[in-house]
């Protein structure tokens, strides 16, 4: 069985090696584990916008997640079965997910925004079995004949109350001694493009899931650190769960909508150590004021999921003095590539491969291609943090991987190069280059350039039909508020961006919106305004 002690000592290693125990259990030998080397040491705050607080130790997280775990064995549950924990930012989300795990079942995490019709194609397509949601919620689950638990906050007429029926349990539970291999959680991607994907990870994901914690977020058992991510998002995982836990971290876990003075004075009133937020909440928490905040306990700032634009970047560390370091991952992955306090960044690089992870840049015939040339990024084979595919779709899980020589690589779908230092710079989406008049363009130049704009608040740069260039830029922006659009600022625009940047590059075309098409996770859709380009001319359709 691991220990804690062999976590603290391999987290400061510096010839790392992955070194993975024959079985794991994450309740068992972290959350139960912790609970009986420090019972009263912190583990989570729960806050919301009304003012109510709750706090729970180790020992009191260890001793629920075993009543939860007896609770789904009562009902039937059994090792291996899907479970869909759609909850809003409670603790009962953590006490769910980690009674699951407990008892081998596998959990699938949803945000709570979903529709009826999204829940019945995850309750189908993962063959779930259980299911535990708000009393809200449970209007949006059509049948309920065919689950073995139903499980609801606040309870629901024939559905079980989360809190009465736990209490009714045992606080002792002997957790399973899961295999490496087994599945251990399922996570659907936002479905941009066709529907979801059920991306299935292995219990020795969520061991190796601690590298970010260590080497990105540099998380200790002193630390306290709210990330913002919805509890059904990978990174939800990650950062609220399985990293700060497995180094011993405090969880700030707040209910309540965004509101940029709100993340300020919270992270003024707990005291947060490291911030986790999304891109789009950096570019409106720089425009709030700082001088009423105490941030002196904040000593990391960190986002993922989106590029925050170096105008961001700087305007946060002008104004609070404290790093802001961002990370590159992907559902199918989780983060695999960071900036970190121990290695220099360089601007608008992701940084370099955490350890125990090998990168390379591919071309078309899957050949690594040199530092400095632009390709496909993929990750080198074995990594025991890539998913074991996507649930029931062997066929789609075998499209992401490609031989060369006799290694095999995992493609991630996205564009990027290398430099002769090893940093990763980001290029797009392999669908969101531009192609105009032979030059190949990718949009986060353009974008990081239309950011330092004063009057720019978000944009999304995409190909638009033109017949005589093929393609040319167009930007759609969002502006300040109080900004008007004008003929004189799309000029000011475009040539501020060939100021900025390399002058072809430049938006030939811009249009002004209130509001960008985000995923639920808050990635910018650039492929939706793409497709609205072309919906207009049958005879330009993006690749």
């Amino acid at each position: 069985m691991m220990t804690i002690l062999k976590l603290e000592s391999e987290a400061t290693r510096g010839d790392f090696a992955w070194s993975l125990p024959d079985t794991f259990n994450f309740g068992r030998d972290v959350v139960d584990a912790w609970a009986r080397r420090a019972p009263d040491k912190l583990a989570l705050i729960w806050c919301d916008e009304s003012g109510n607080e709750r706090r729970f130790s180790f020992s009191e997280i260890s001793a629920l997640s075993n009543q939860f775990a007896n609770l789904l064995r009562a009902q039937g549950v059994q090792r291996g079965d899907r479970i869909l924990v759609m909850l809003p930012r409670l603790p009962h989300w953590q006490i769910a997910m980690v009674g699951c795990i407990k008892l081998g079942a596998i959990p699938i995490p949803c945000i709570d925004m979903l529709t009826a019709k999204d829940v019945a194609y995850r309750v189908s397509h993962a063959g779930a079995t259980g299911v535990v949601t708000h009393g809200e919620n449970v209007t949006k689950f059509a049948s309920t004949q065919d689950f073995k638990v139903c499980v609801a906050v606040g309870g629901a007429p024939g559905w079980l109350d989360f809190d009465h029926a736990v209490a009714g349990q045992s606080d002792s539970f002997d957790s399973v001694d899961s295999q490496l291999d087994d599945p251990a959680i399922i996570y659907y991607t936002s479905g941009s493009t066709g529907m979801p994907k059920g991306v299935t990870h292995a219990v020795r994901a969520l061991y190796c899931w601690r590298i970010s914690a260590w080497y990105w977020q540099g998380l200790g058992k002193n630390d306290l650190i709210w990330c913002t991510a919805d509890t059904g998002w990978s990174k939800a995982g990650t950062s609220i769960l399985f990293g700060p836990w497995s180094a011993g971290s405090a969880v700030l876990f707040y209910k309540g909508a965004f509101d940029p003075a709100t993340r300020l004075a919270l992270l003024a009133r707990y005291g947060v150590t490291v911030f986790c937020g999304a891109a789009t909440e950096f570019r409106h928490i720089v425009n709030e004021c700082f001088d009423s905040h105490d941030l002196s306990r904040l000593r990391l700032a960190l986002s993922a999921g989106e590029a925050v634009n170096p105008e961001v970047v700087r305007r946060w560390q002008a104004a609070t003095a404290i790093p802001l370091i961002e990370a590159y991952g992907q559902t199918e992955t989780l983060m695999t590539i960071a900036n970190s306090m121990s290695n220099a960044s360089k601007p608008g690089s992701m940084g370099l491969p955490l350890p125990g992870t090998h990168v390379a840049i591919l071309d078309d015939t899957g050949a690594p291609l040199p530092p400095g040339e632009q390709g496909q990024l993929a990750l080198r084979l074995p990594n025991p943090q890539l998913m074991l595919g996507y649930w029931n779709d062997p066929d789609r899980t075998a499209s992401t991987r490609v031989v060369h020589d006799g290694v095999e690589y995992f493609l991630t779908g996205d564009l990027a190069y290398v430099d002769e230092e090893g940093y990763c710079f980001y290029a797009g989406r392999t669908d969101d280059i531009i192609s105009s008049a032979g030059y190949r363009i990718g949009p986060m130049e353009v974008e990081n350039a239309l950011s330092e704009h004063p009057s720019v608040v978000e944009c999304a740069v995409v190909g638009s039909p033109d017949p005589q260039r093929g393609e040319i830029v167009k930007a759609f922006i969002v502006l300040l508020g109080g900004v008007p659009p004008s003929e004189q600022l799309v000029k000011e625009l475009q040539e501020h961006v060939k100021r900025t940047t390399a002058p072809y590059k430049y938006p030939r075309a811009v249009e002004f919106v209130d509001a960008l098409p985000k995923t639920v996770s808050g990635k910018i859709l650039r492929r939706v305004l793409r497709d609205r380009e072309y919906a207009s001319n049958s005879q330009h359709r993006p690749a």
